[in-house]
């Protein structure tokens, strides 16, 4: 099935999704700046949907963009303007994320670091396969980290060893990045890391320097909601062990049964037997933190993790839409700016899709 074009939709329609101020913010943030000819807002923000999210190239871009009488310019010239554009598409992202309520006046005076990392393959049937890891700061949403690796090699996979990390930071981290030697790098670093559990990538202790009977632990929490917490040791060769806590919540039953559900679907695509502990695990989210015991009581820690799943929704989106697009390699400024607006087609695919399961049977809301 041949995917959906977006320079094909209701472009007023689309409009209507867009903040209220979207206008106004390319004004205050210089994305118009330069410009010799259209100063459009709307021109502007169409062509540079053409690159991000329909994936096209720069020279296909331009080429697209006079076809639609949008603006005549050079692979050169779209070049610079996606630069140029990098803090307008890093609002438009932020006042996106404000509309599903995900504010930072909920998460005190620290400063998040959201950190991840996606795998995104050239245009083209022999396009290489690249990995792209980057930080957020939230809640201002800057892009203060982006670099792009190769897949394959030593190195290459998901890991903190390859973020600038810096003292007081206080890092959220999916359990891609649940590893022994990137928690204690974190630590020799001096920040806080609060990262989703991966039983079967890291190995926990108890204090005594026990292996941790988790799956004995986790048999006492069986209601849903009920919350339970445990001081860990984090074994590393060559290191002393690391302290930590590891903080469970039980999943509602219909959250359980989803997670087993997909557990399974995947395990017969891949013709593999499940693990009885495997479906023990999808009853419960298992964070471990590096987060101070007296700041953050074990129902704060997960609720700043519930907080960055809210996001990661909208990551995961990013990462489909990130399949399809144009790996800019060697500027920062245009690859941030291209994150930017990966993301923010991803918020604005949300958001319709949001409207257009809720609010009304055609999809939209209308203007009365």
């Amino acid at each position: 099935m041949q995917s959906g074009n977006a320079s094909d939709e209701d472009w007023n329609l689309l409009v209507s999704f867009l903040p209220k101020d979207w206008k106004e913010l390319a004004q205050r943030s210089g994305a118009l700046k330069g410009l010799r000819q259209d100063k459009s807002e709307e021109d502007l923000l169409r062509v540079l949907l053409m690159h991000v999210g329909c994936g096209f190239s720069m020279r296909e871009t331009v080429v697209r963009a006079e076809e639609a009488k949008l603006a005549r310019l050079s692979a050169v010239a779209l070049f610079k303007r996606l630069r140029k554009s990098k803090e307008w598409l890093q609002k438009l992202c932020q006042a996106l994320f404000e509309e599903r309520g995900l504010q930072g006046s909920k998460l005190r005076k620290q400063q998040l670091r959201l950190l991840d990392s996606t795998l995104v393959k050239e245009p083209g049937k022999t396009g290489s396969l690249w990995r792209i890891h980057y930080s957020l700061r939230w809640p201002s949403l800057k892009c203060d980290y982006f670099k792009i690796s190769a897949v394959e090699g030593e190195g290459n996979g998901e890991s903190l060893h390859r973020f600038p990390l810096q003292a007081e930071d206080y890092i959220l981290a999916d359990r891609g990045f649940c590893q022994a030697s990137g928690i204690h790098f974190a630590a020799s670093k001096k920040a806080y890391l609060t990262v989703r559990l991966n039983p079967d990538g890291i190995r926990l202790q108890t204090q005594s320097g026990a292996a941790l009977p988790l799956a004995q632990r986790l048999e006492a929490i069986n209601k849903t909601g009920q919350i339970a917490h445990w001081k860990v040791l984090v074994p590393l060769e060559g290191s002393a062990a690391l302290a930590a806590r590891l903080c469970v919540i039980r999943k509602s039953k219909a959250a359980a049964d989803r997670a087993q559900k997909k557990l399974q679907r995947r395990a017969s695509k891949q013709g593999t037997l499940l693990q009885p502990l495997t479906l023990l695990y999808a009853n419960y989210v298992m964070v471990l933190t590096t987060f101070p015991e007296a700041s953050f009581p074990p129902g704060l820690v997960l609720e700043w993790y519930r907080f960055r799943w809210q996001i990661e929704l909208v990551f995961k989106r990013f990462k489909q839409i990130a399949q399809l697009g144009h790996l800019p390699k060697y500027d920062q400024d245009s690859a941030q700016a291209w994150l930017y607006g990966k993301l923010f087609v991803a918020l604005l695919t949300e958001k319709l899709i949001q409207h257009a399961s809720a609010l009304s049977p055609w999809g939209y809301s209308l203007q009365i």
